[in-house]
């Protein structure tokens, strides 16, 4: 990978050497006489055309290449930059472009869009993911759609010959009033196609929004709901094989010797047996086929390294990377400095300090990892993959099969979820499986991993420690905050080259930037590697440090004599945003308290939490009670804050359904190291939330008007701190590790 600057912005863009772009008419098939507008941003191509194309520069939401398609039958087909999985993207996308072009988003068509550079809205760089799709994209998706109604508009005025003041437009069609004509948007495809954009076209007023900021029914749930709807483990192409793989026992170990390798090729439908990096395959008729001879095999393996990023010591586990990240010196690189902490220490009446862990997370995902690879009679390769970044998977297919990337068609069907799971994370992955048996079998293959697969490879949330301490004077009050964080982020490890500096921001998010007003902090980063492959999870850093963080501020509180929401108000009596957000979830709950008292059922207490994560603001509160030495939430609270929104029931379910991951993390979840090995091999051994343990969620969205943030990811990570600050509550127990039920509880 390198790191290159796009023409005309200083924003750096992730590329990989050699990329070269398909053309639009090869990706797009457009019908004849379709109407075909596009985002434009600089374009990375070689040759003359990449002069012409530069010197252009034309602004974003002008050109005519890629976007949007009006047939001439009057149907709608939206390609988007952002992959569909679960979140609601191509509703969103549909709302926004719609609301411009005056076409009901029902009518819309959403598909993600092929790699190319036309799809690269956010500076040069495509990605689903960080909460960013909406928020990245609304601007130029909203002037998408009002340079298309515009081309339309003059379009028919030049058919009709009036004035383009004269018309208007009405759900799919241009309309002249004084003469009672108006013609479909099908019909004028071919004449507006011809026009040039025009730069600048007026956007709607937000007073006049007939589908942004309402609850528009999704576009994908009767596809779902039916069956319909196709993932990639749905996907089939003619002629395919099915292969199933089974990995090496311990990363970094490859497949020295297969014992009975003839009797695994005649067992029955078997195609044949390989060898890839770090596993072995079967092909066969069948997937199941291909798994029962899988299984069979009788490998024998080479011996694991020591030790080293990409593999593990045989006696490597949790509890000594745990340790190692406890003992691990030094001060570290300053991630937030404010005031003079060192000072405030001094003058204390208090000091307090408390260190606190998270452990390794799978992502524990529905939907098992596949792949198809194709290679065709032209030289060209298509992959079948789940996928959040289509470019660089397109790059690093093509750098599996030896061919350049323009031979390479990325298909991005719709995920079973994200959570980060879908990022090329080192070479456990079946895209590049896929490539090397079709390629060593010259037919297509379809690689499909098992469950315990998917559960020994997947990349994990990091495992993670900070140690605390808070100096208070003598009326209770916190006058400065320390905070050293030991271990390892997701961007880091596989984005490092876009960052400068030595912090990386994955790995203290959650715990610099809080909104207190405490006069001294400093924060401080010291890297410790992490020896497996770590990964981007739902809601990244703050899914453990605001547990950390607002934990720890709980004790703060409780050492200076305060009740925690009363501190929490106090500290944030200069931002308006958080302390209405703070009113808001108290209202919700009925009024703030936080016991222990009396409730149907035995006695319960509360916690509340707040969080700043990807440009949006939540507060959270619990009520929790001990059942049988286990902590049962029975009610979430949250007031959230994303300063807008376009689709208010998706923002809902998006917040409830991080709310419910928040949850099934603290109470339950971990993936164990012990001799080297995971200990989790399915959902046997990794439990998740259970049905019955799912409480009431209530959700309140507070516009504040702040600049649109994040949706997907904010809900969760006010979760854990305020279901472990309600424990603390009822049980005087303060769980610095989770999950809770490592914990034996006892009730109030």
């Amino acid at each position: 990978m390198t790191l290159r600057v796009a023409p005309g912005s200083a924003i750096p863009v992730l590329a990989s050497d050699g990329v070269a772009n398909l053309s639009r008419r090869r990706f797009l098939g457009t019908a004849a006489g379709a109407l075909v507008v596009g985002i434009a941003l600089p374009a990375r191509r070689a040759g003359a055309e990449s002069a012409a194309l530069r010197s252009a520069a034309p602004k974003p939401g002008t050109r005519v290449p890629a976007f949007l398609e009006i047939r001439p039958d009057g149907s709608v087909r939206l390609l988007s930059p952002f992959v569909e999985g679960g979140q609601g993207i191509a509703t969103g996308m549909a709302q926004i472009v719609g609301e411009e072009l005056d076409v009901d988003p029902a009518r819309f068509v959403v598909e993600c869009a092929p790699p190319g550079p036309d799809y690269a809205v956010v500076n040069g760089l495509r990605m689903t993911g960080g909460s960013f799709s909406t928020r990245s994209s609304y601007a130029l998706m909203r002037q998408l759609g009002a340079t298309a109604r515009d081309m339309l508009i003059r379009a028919a005025a030049a058919r009709l010959g009036v004035r383009e003041s004269d018309l208007t437009t009405r759900d799919g069609s241009v309309v002249h009033a004084a003469s009672a004509r108006s013609l479909p948007y099908g019909d004028l495809a071919a004449e507006a196609l011809a026009l040039a954009p025009r730069e600048g076209v007026a956007l709607r007023d937000p007073k006049d929004f007939r589908y942004i900021r309402h609850a528009v029914p999704r576009l994908d749930v009767r596809d779902k709901a039916t069956g319909r709807a196709v993932y990639a483990i749905d996907q089939t192409v003619e002629g395919m094989l099915y292969a199933a793989v089974r990995h090496a026992p311990q990363p970094g170990t490859e497949p020295e010797g297969i014992d009975n390798e003839p009797e695994a090729r005649a067992m029955p439908g078997v195609q044949g047996v390989h060898r890839l990096p770090g596993a072995v395959a079967v092909t066969a008729d069948s997937w199941w086929r291909a798994r029962k001879a899988v299984e069979a095999l009788a490998v024998r393996w080479t011996r694991p390294a020591p030790t080293g990023l990409d593999t593990l010591a045989a006696d490597f586990s949790s509890e000594a990377m745990r340790a190692a990240l406890t003992e691990t010196p030094g001060e570290g690189h300053e991630a937030e400095a404010a005031g003079d902490a060192a000072a405030a220490f001094a003058r204390a009446a208090t000091v307090i300090e408390a260190e606190y862990h998270a452990p390794y997370l799978a992502h524990a995902q529905l939907e098992p990892p596949s792949a198809i690879a194709r290679f065709n009679p032209d030289g060209t390769l298509d992959v079948w993959t789940p996928n959040q970044m289509p470019e660089l998977f397109q790059s690093l297919s093509a750098e599996v099969a030896g061919l350049s990337p323009d031979k390479v068609r990325i298909h991005s069907p719709m995920l079973g979820g994200f959570f980060g799971r879908h990022f090329a994370y080192g070479p456990a992955n079946p895209y590049p499986q896929a490539i090397r048996l079709a390629k060593a079998t010259g037919r297509p293959v379809k690689v499909l991993w098992s469950r315990e697969e998917e559960f020994l490879n997947d990349a994990l949330r990091p495992l993670s420690h900070s140690r605390f301490r808070a100096a208070l004077d003598a009326a209770g009050q916190p006058i400065a905050v320390t905070v050293r964080t030991v271990g390892e982020g997701p961007i880091g490890r596989w984005f490092g080259a876009l960052f400068d500096g030595p912090v990386d921001p994955s790995a203290v998010e959650g715990i610099v930037g809080k909104p207190y007003a405490i006069p001294n902090r400093r924060m401080t980063f010291v890297k410790r590697a992490h020896p497996v492959t770590i990964a981007f999870w739902r809601s990244v850093g703050h899914s453990m440090n605001d547990y950390f963080s607002e934990s720890f501020l709980d004790e703060i509180a409780l050492a200076g004599g305060q009740d925690p929401f009363a501190l929490r108000m106090a500290l944030v009596k200069d931002s308006p945003r958080h302390r209405r957000l703070l009113e808001e979830v108290a209202d919700l709950s009925g009024g703030w308290r936080r016991g222990p008292y009396a409730a149907e059922g035995g006695t319960r207490a509360r916690g509340v939490a707040m969080a700043s994560p990807f440009g949006s603001e939540t507060a959270t509160i619990a009520e929790v009670s001990i059942e049988g030495g286990e902590a049962r939430v029975h009610n979430l609270w949250i007031a959230f804050d994303p300063g807008s929104v376009v689709n208010p029931a998706i923002v809902t379910a998006q917040v409830e359904s991080a709310a419910a991951l928040g949850l099934s993390a603290t109470l339950v979840e971990q993936m164990v190291y012990r001799d080297g090995l995971r200990q989790a091999q399915n959902f046997d051994g990794y439990p998740i939330l259970r049905r019955e343990h799912m409480p009431a969620v209530h959700v309140r969205i507070v516009e504040s008007g702040a600049p649109m943030g994040g949706v997907g990811e904010p809900g969760l990570p006010g979760v854990p701190p305020a279901v472990a600050n309600a424990v603390a509550a009822l049980t005087g127990q303060r769980i610095r590790s989770l999950p809770l039920a490592n914990a034996k509880l006892s009730g109030a």
